[in-house]
């Protein structure tokens, strides 16, 4: 254990070479290492990530520095455009326990739901490479503490990422909570002086993220290793849903005359949300199925292998979490130690029964909410998991063999729930 904590700790140093070169028959991409100028055991040294996913893994990150990629009709993603790969020295405000590649990844991936967010404030707290929660906001504050909230215990030692410059309201939500990363594309006068006092915090100001939305229309290239050292490479995903019109009728037309049509259009609030929770739901890892409320997600469920499942566990998470809150808010201590406070007989068991009373006439805060899924719903079981709960309007691709017991599910609810398709899958793995 000793060991592991020292690991912990240790910057490695990594074998892979400054440059990097890809080529794609006759058009070659070149990649520069990126380092940092640190301290490190008091002296000044370069040193790339601290290490891969697991310490003792050695890891680099390269920057996209010349070439141009066109194949087919598709033009990829110019050099001169880096975000997390760009990131030098004066980007790192403060390099904390020094980035590794998880830290890294996480603020990639925050900026990947991000920049289809860009009309409004919005936050997302990162982890593992998946958001625990995602909110919009009237202001930077507002948005990372909504986001922090959806899921205030899997945020803990998270990755805060903000679409608009932090300010000192924002800086002291953050500072006053158990943090790894912040990423921001500014930070105003004392924000960064506040937040250093977290000694390891990373702080990390990225000035294109006010850029973002472009990147939405850019494709970059996907690599997927294999054990056998092959790879697999694919375009990037994009989404297709900005506004209300581009999603589709959930309907089904037979030429037997037995089709259905989703009886209820969502309402503008709910398309409001439908739209931000798509865009949310491209970043969660499959299967997953989402609840989002009021430009807040209210829970996520990621990464199950049958649909209805995700729909199950997001449910679970979302009653858990609600009491978490709201034993927070009025005791000011996890529902966990709460709980065990009751059990130890240190605290009143009515005040745990009052609290669990609560979540569940509330029903974890999902009614109202409204439901989307990465995927189509091979079965109107899915569905009927977010019905049973509240949902007001679902939004998910459409194409499944049974899209009409599915639309039907919506239309025999009581009030009856919208639905729309996406036309695509937003699969992520």
């Amino acid at each position: 254990m000793a060991d592991l904590k020292k690991a912990y700790k240790t910057i490695i140093d990594d074998h892979f070479p400054a440059e990097m070169a890809i080529s794609f028959g006759g058009q070659t991409l070149q990649y520069r290492k990126r380092m940092w100028r640190i301290e490190d055991d008091g002296q000044m040294v370069e040193r790339g990530l601290r290490y891969g996913e697991n310490p003792g893994q050695e890891a680099a990150l390269y920057e996209l520095v010349a070439g141009n990629l066109t194949l087919g009709d598709c033009r990829y993603i110019d050099p001169g455009n880096g975000l997390v790969s760009g990131l030098d020295e004066a980007a790192m405000r403060q390099f904390g326990k020094h980035p590794g590649k998880i830290n890294l990844t996480d603020v990639d991936a925050a900026l990947n739901i991000l920049k289809y967010l860009m009309d409004e404030p919005a936050a997302t707290v990162m982890k593992h490479n998946n958001p625990s929660g995602a909110a919009l906001g009237a202001n930077a504050a507002d948005a990372i503490e909504k986001a922090f909230m959806t899921d205030r215990l899997a945020a803990m030692g998270g990755c805060i990422a903000v679409n608009r410059p932090i300010d000192r309201a924002a800086a002291e939500f953050i500072a006053a909570n158990y943090v790894e990363v912040v990423a921001a594309p500014a930070y105003e006068e004392g924000a960064v002086a506040l937040l250093s006092e977290r000694k390891n915090l990373r702080i990390v100001e990225i000035p294109k993220i006010d850029q973002l939305a472009k990147y939405a229309d850019m494709t970059f290239l996907d690599f997927k290793s294999l054990i056998d050292g092959g790879i697999i490479v694919q375009s990037s995903m994009k989404s297709r849903i900005r506004t209300a019109a581009d999603f589709l009728p959930a309907e089904v037309v037979s030429k037997k005359g037995d089709g259905v049509a989703c009886a209820r259009k969502p309402t503008t609030a709910e398309y409001r949300d439908l739209i931000f929770g798509w865009n949310v739901e491209l970043g969660v890892t499959s299967n997953s199925v989402l609840f989002i409320k009021d430009g807040v997600t209210v829970a996520i469920g990621t990464g199950e292998q049958d649909r209805v499942g995700c729909a199950e566990i997001a449910v679970v998470k979302a009653y858990t979490k609600h009491a978490d809150r709201l034993c927070f808010a009025q005791f000011g201590v996890p529902y966990n130690e709460f709980k065990l406070d009751v059990e130890k007989e240190r605290r009143s068991q009515s005040d745990l029964d009052a609290i669990d009373a609560q979540t569940t006439a509330e029903k974890g805060g999902l009614i109202g909410s409204r439901m989307i899924s990465d995927g189509f719903f091979p079965f109107r079981d899915g569905v009927d998991v977010g019905i049973r709960q509240g949902i007001t309007a679902v939004a998910q691709p459409g194409g499944s063999m049974r899209d009409k017991e599915v639309i039907e599910a919506c239309n025999e609810a009581d009030p009856q729930v919208a639905m729309v398709f996406t036309g695509q899958r937003a699969f992520k793995h």
